[in-house]
């Protein structure tokens, strides 16, 4: 780690494209209900037999989002595929009456659309949530439902990943017909804005000068920590390591000794008291715990919400604390080692 950065927390397109989140999610929620609509009706009247999601990095985290929302609200098996079955390994599937669900910011990246163009001929039907509604993507698509986020230049996806989230939210929330979750969406944008005020300060000041860390979450709130785990990798270069709060009983918590950090993101569902009750467990083994979402040890501030829109509005107070912690280890979270904006595996 080196010192500092002298560039201002403002002035990078990481801070500032995240900042353009709540609008984003305000216009794709508009722009794209009477498809969302007329999708959710296809769906009732022809349910697909599973769900299969395609995505990388920060796609598929939202992909992690989709399945605990499609499962746990209309019931339907939803898993993840691998794009390497179709671009590498050139396998057929049996897809009839399959939906696969494709997230991409780009919509260019050559194994998905491999494995998009893969899942059509293997007669699924394909529905596109793609930032870049001219992309490959979006032509394979039966469906394309936009994310409207705007031009994004920052290597850090952060404005696109929200919306996908928004976006899967609502596509679950009508086909579903579920009236609360509608009307929680409606005020999304207003909450996602409450959630950028929010100050994580305490959490920035821990992890300032710390090499490693857990980050847990369950049911949606693994999603966040996902997306969080990923982000301090590529722009803080932090070690980090996402699971679930039940997981990481499972063997990873033999790591946890006096001082180790360990961020954890938890929503008001029936998940929240085990997760509740690990935050405590790891605080009693001296662990240095930052908790968002609940009460708890090392409690952080969040915008409290409806609890399938709680990550979302956690992940964007996420972004603007990784933000300023990148530069306070003296790292451009614009321009991350390695690493371009789009990332074309094959």
């Amino acid at each position: 780690m080196t010192g500092p950065s002298a560039k201002a927390p403002e002035a990078t397109r990481m801070f500032q494209e995240a900042a353009q989140a709540p609008a984003a999610v305000g216009r794709l929620l508009q722009a794209n209900r009477r498809a969302v609509e007329a999708l959710g009706e296809s769906l009732r009247s022809r349910p697909p037999r599973a769900v299969v999601t395609l995505g990388r990095g920060s796609s598929d985290h939202a992909a992690t989002y989709a399945k605990y929302l499609i499962e746990t609200g209309l019931g339907v098996l939803t898993a993840s595929g691998a794009p390497s079955i179709s671009s590498i390994y050139e396998a057929r599937q049996e897809l009839r009456d399959v939906l696969i669900l494709a997230i991409s910011q780009s919509g260019r990246s050559p194994d998905l659309l491999a494995a998009v163009q893969a899942a059509r001929d293997a007669g699924a039907r394909v529905v596109a949530l793609v930032n870049d509604a001219a992309s490959p993507m979006a032509d394979l698509a039966h469906v394309t439902l936009p994310l409207h986020a705007g031009p994004e230049t920052s290597v850090a996806a952060t404005k696109s990943y929200v919306a996908a989230l928004a976006a899967v939210a609502q596509l679950t929330a009508v086909w579903a017909q579920d009236a609360e979750l509608l009307a929680a969406l409606d005020g999304l944008p207003a909450e996602l804005s409450r959630a950028w005020e929010m100050d994580w300060s305490r959490a920035a000041g821990v992890l300032r000068s710390v090499q490693s860390l857990y980050v847990l979450g369950r049911g949606p709130g693994y999603a966040a920590a996902q997306e969080a785990a990923l982000k301090l990798k590529e722009t803080c270069g932090l070690h980090a390591e996402a699971f679930s709060a039940a997981e990481v009983l499972h063997g990873p918590m033999a790591l946890v000794e006096e001082g180790f950090p360990v961020l954890i993101f938890a929503q008001d569902d029936p998940s929240e008291t085990g997760v509740a009750d690990l935050a405590r467990r790891l605080a009693g083994r001296g662990a240095r715990v930052m908790l968002a979402g609940t009460e708890g040890p090392g409690a952080l501030p969040f915008a409290a919400t409806h609890a399938t829109l709680q990550p979302i509005a956690l992940i964007q107070s996420f972004y603007r604390m990784a933000n300023g912690l990148a530069l306070s280890r003296g790292l451009d979270p614009d321009s991350p080692p390695h690493l371009r904006k789009v990332t074309e595996t094959v």
